[in-house]
């Protein structure tokens, strides 16, 4: 049964209603009554196929406020570049000894860098990062020669951007303790960077949501009116074809305008 915090915080919500991403980020601040500072994410349904080489989207970037989040970057290189990993700030920096760990089944650390020269080794954990998604890619910039620079992004509040298999690219724009309008700019950079490397075969069906990462309502909610005007004048098509808000919290409810 809902409890008391909940259910004042889901009358907060008007199911019926369309809400623009600026509306949606005051009401994930506001719905927030956990005693902790929840993270707010969003979600962009991309109606790619995954399978398909040209729309396995993936990549990194650095957003404008940051996340909020602070993550152990660990740095696995050899000869020059140790020291240029640890003057960088870099949490944890090895080589050989650290892959041997890993695979013993240390894993204190939320992300990993490595130089070129040792991803045949570190190639060989796929079976162990792969799953957990910290296998180092050249394209989110975590396999690089310039340590110093990657782990410098990852601390001011880097993000990978990664469509799974149903299409969806989930990622965290920041805390709810984060200003509204600090929300918003990260909101935004990453809505723009999505539009810009999607595939062209898709750009047409797209939908975005806002949810809140806590036990109480998280909320979903359309963020983009660029897409909205394109499929409009392109289809002949009512918005309410594919746009949608949904609440939810240990079960789901989506509102479909009809």
């Amino acid at each position: 049964m809902a409890g008391k915090k909940y259910n004042e915080a889901k009358k907060l919500v008007d199911r019926s209603k369309l809400y623009s991403y600026t509306e949606a980020i005051e009401l994930a601040k506001k719905t927030n009554v956990a005693k902790f500072d929840a993270s707010v994410e969003v979600s962009f349904y991309l109606n790619v196929d995954p399978r398909q080489a040209s729309q396995n989207i993936r990549g990194a970037m650095v957003l404008p406020n940051g996340t909020g989040r602070s993550q152990r970057i660990l740095v696995i290189t050899q000869g020059a570049k140790v020291e240029e990993a640890k003057a960088a700030g870099a949490d944890i920096v090895g080589g050989t000894e650290i892959l041997e760990d890993i695979q013993k089944g240390w894993m204190d650390f939320d992300i990993i860098v490595a130089t070129p020269d040792m991803m045949g080794q570190l190639g060989r954990l796929g079976k162990i990062l792969g799953p957990r998604g910290l296998m180092p890619n050249p394209k989110t910039g975590t396999v690089t020669m310039n340590i110093a620079q990657a782990v410098d992004e990852i601390k001011k509040g880097k993000v990978e951007y990664r469509v799974d298999k149903d299409g969806n690219i989930n990622v965290m724009i920041g805390k709810c303790s984060f200003t509204a309008e600090a929300l918003e700019a990260n909101y935004k950079a990453l809505y723009d960077q999505i539009v810009k490397v999607k595939p062209s075969i898709s750009l047409l069906q797209s939908r975005a949501h806002i949810s809140r990462e806590s036990q109480f309502p998280q909320l979903w909610v359309l963020a983009s009116e660029f897409l909205l005007n394109n499929f409009a004048k392109s289809s002949g098509s009512d918005e309410s074809d594919f746009f949608y808000f949904s609440l939810r919290n240990f079960e789901e409810f989506s509102i479909y305008r009809e």
